[in-house]
């Protein structure tokens, strides 16, 4: 059964009309001018509703159950994609896809969390929070695209790392440390993109990157909102004013230099069309990646110290 949040019901029940449409357009051209008409429409109603969301509404949406993952992204942008596993310490972290393929014919390493949908997908991914070995796990992996010469995509979508007794008697702050370490130190392009949550160290230690891309209805921060509510305020029912003060979604990660660029969603969010939110971060992915392809290996990593030494605000 599809998930629809409150806000957004009025653009889904449009968006619903005009895929029925659709397919009536494939079967008679005489559908097309309504077709047109109503897509139209859609657009302009998403683009009114969507204007005036909440940061917290907002958070809801990078949330949502039908959002494309790093899996639906990796089978829609990478050729020959073949997943690597385990860190060769401890064991495999559902959590945390790894790989390699090839994009626009370059061969290519992909990292990136994985959350489940169904009940047995979710136990088995985590929640998308992985442990330890799943950081070791990408250590492996930018180590690999270091000896090879191998471009860097990850995808950040996570509350957070695992925070249960057994992450943290097996070193979880210092596997997250250890993957913030390496990723600093890589002489090759690193491209992150933030597909849905992106929170504290879990979401960072795959996020030192050359240039990092946030999905519109994404956010970035150093703790959910509702970790940061219960802690200001002792109650989570204060998370929307958490949002908004913590300044999360894409526009501030913008502002402040956090994030390089924003890339737009389909009509309604992404997760009303995996296929389209795909090819507009492809467009974006591409770009990213042919300007850093003019720099040298000494130079992109140089290129990575620079961005992360601009952020924050310094005062004499």
């Amino acid at each position: 059964m599809a998930h629809i949040l409150a806000f957004e019901r009025p653009v889904v029940e449009l968006i619903t009309r005009v895929r029925e449409l659709r397919e009536l357009a494939s079967e008679d051209d005489r559908f097309g001018s309504e077709l047109k008409r109503l897509e139209d429409k859609a657009a302009r109603l998403a683009r009114e509703v969507f204007a005036k969301l909440s940061p917290m509404q907002k958070v809801q949406l990078s949330r949502h159950p039908n959002r494309p993952y790093t899996n639906d992204y990796i089978s829609r942008l990478f050729e020959d994609f073949v997943e690597l596993h385990g860190d060769r310490r401890f064991a495999e972290d559902g959590a945390l896809v790894a790989g390699v393929g090839r994009y626009h014919g370059r061969s290519v390493v992909v990292v990136g969390h994985q959350k489940g949908r169904t009940s047995k997908e979710q136990k088995l991914r985590n929640f998308g929070m992985p442990n330890p070995e799943g950081y070791r796990k990408a250590i492996r992996m930018y180590e690999l695209a270091e000896r090879f010469n191998l471009p860097i995509f990850t995808f950040v979508d996570t509350m957070g790392a695992y925070p249960g007794l057994g992450a943290e008697e097996r070193g979880q702050s210092e596997a997250i440390g250890a993957s913030i370490e390496v990723m600093s130190r890589m002489t090759v392009p690193i491209i992150t993109t933030v597909i849905g949550e992106g929170g504290s160290g879990g979401a960072l230690a795959l996020g030192v990157a050359n240039r990092v891309l946030v999905l519109e209805f994404s956010y970035y921060s150093v703790i959910t909102p509702e970790g940061c509510a219960a802690i200001l305020w002792k109650s989570a029912e204060r998370a929307p004013d958490a949002a908004a003060r913590l300044r999360i979604t894409a526009p501030h990660l913008l502002e402040f230099g956090i994030a390089d660029q924003i890339v737009e969603e389909p009509p309604g969010g992404a997760h009303q069309d995996h296929d389209d939110a795909a090819k507009r971060l492809d467009r974006a992915l591409y770009a990213a990646l042919t300007d850093l392809s003019d720099l040298s290996r000494d130079g992109l990593r140089e290129d990575r110290y620079q961005r992360f030494r601009k952020l924050g605000a310094f005062v004499a």
